[in-house]
C-alpha cells in the first residue's frame, strides 16, 4: 500500500502562504501543514486552521531564523546576542551545536514553548517538524522530542530522504544532493530516539532534496517511483507577494510553483493521509498547561 502526507510547511509566516494551504487543501491536494508559533500571520493561521478541521496541523518548531516563543531570557544560548533573536542562518545554529554552546534544556523549553501557543490557540498537534530540519541532528532531536512529548504530541516528521526519491528528483544541483545523502548517516540515531520516546513516523521524505525546485515534473517522477510504505511529501507552497518578498528565504518564486504543480498532480493510486492516520493524538494535548 503507498501512502502520502502532502505537508506544507511554513503556515503563517505570510498571507499568501496561508491562503494557498487552505485553497490546496480545498482542493484535495494538500493533507497536512505545520504552523510556526512565533510568525507574523499567526493568528490568521489558526483561524484557517480551525476553519478546516480535516487539515492536519502540526507545529513548525522554530530553533533558527525566527523569534523565540519562550522568551530570549530563557533560552540566552539559542540567542545571537546581536538581534535578541534567534541565529539567523543554520550554519550558526550547527557551528554554536558542535561547540558544546547550545543548551538542550533550553531547546527543550523553546519546543514546549511553540507547542503549548498552539494548544492555547485551540490547534492539537497532529506532529512536529523543525524549520530547516535541524532536528536531523540527534543532539537537537533529542530536546524537541522530550518537549515534544511532555506536551502530548507523539508524531514526528522522518526528515531522511530515501534513496529512491533522491533517484527519481531530477534537476537538484549536485551540492545538494551531496548534502542529502551525506546527512542519512543520523538516520540510525533518529530511529533509536523516535522509539526511545515512543514516537511514530513514516518511512521518510521526498522533497527535500527539490526544495526550491519543486514542479509538476519531480512531483510525477517521485509518484510514479515511489514504492508501497508511508511518506511524506514535504512541499512550501504559497504566493509570491509583497509580503514574501520582504521574508528572509530563497523560496520565493519557487513556491507558486509548487502550488500550481500540486494543483495539476494526480495522485491515483495513492492513499492520502495526514500525520492523524498514523497515530491518534493523545488527550494528553488537550491536559497539556
Amino acid at each position: 500500500m503507498k501512502r502520502l502526507i502532502l505537508n506544507a510547511d511554513d503556515l503563517g509566516l505570510t498571507s499568501g502562504i496561508n491562503r494557498a494551504v487552505v485553497e490546496l487543501h480545498q482542493a484535495g491536494h494538500l493533507t497536512s501543514t505545520t504552523l510556526m508559533a512565533s510568525s507574523e500571520q499567526y493568528e490568521e493561521a489558526v483561524a484557517c486552521a480551525i476553519a478546516n478541521p480535516k487539515l492536519g496541523v502540526g507545529c513548525h518548531v522554530v530553533l533558527v531564523d525566527g523569534r523565540s516563543v519562550a522568551g530570549a531570557e530563557k533560552v540566552p544560548s539559542l540567542i545571537d546576542p546581536a538581534t535578541g533573536e534567534l541565529r539567523i542562518t543554520l550554519g550558526a545554529f550547527v557551528m554554536e551545536l558542535l561547540r558544546g554552546h547550545l543548551h538542550a534544556s533550553e531547546i527543550e523549553a523553546e519546543t514546549i514553548a511553540q507547542i503549548r501557543r498552539l494548544q492555547k490557540s485551540g490547534i492539537h498537534p497532529t506532529h512536529i517538524d523543525t524549520h530547516k530540519h535541524t532536528h536531523l541532528f540527534p543532539a537537537v532531536l533529542d530536546a524537541v522530542l522530550r518537549g515534544a512529548h511532555r506536551c502530548g504530541v507523539r508524531a514526528v516528521r522522518n526528515p531522511f530522504e530515501p534513496a529512491w526519491s533522491v533517484k527519481a528528483t531530477h534537476g537538484a544541483p549536485w551540492k545538494r544532493m551531496v548534502q542529502v545523502m551525506a546527512l542519512r548517516l543520523m538516520h540510525h540515531a533518529f530511529r533509536r530516539l523516535v522509539k526511545k520516546y515512543k514516537f511514530v513516523t513514516t518511512d521518510g521524505s521526498i522533497g527535500i532534496l527539490a526544495t526550491g525546485t519543486l514542479n509538476a515534473a519531480t512531483i510525477e517522477s517521485l509518484i510514479k517511483a515511489m514504492p508501497d510504505g508511508t511518506w511524506e511529501l514535504c512541499c512550501h507552497p504559497g504566493y509570491n507577494d509583497e509580503a514574501l518578498a520582504k521574508v528572509r528565504t530563497r523560496l520565493h518564486e519557487s513556491r507558486e510553483i509548487e502550488r500550481d504543480a500540486l494543483l495539476r498532480t494526480s495522485f491515483e493510486g495513492v492513499e492520502m493521509i495526514s500525520f492523524k492516520a498514523l497515530h491518534p493524538v493523545s488527550n494528553k494535548q488537550k491536559e497539556a498547561r
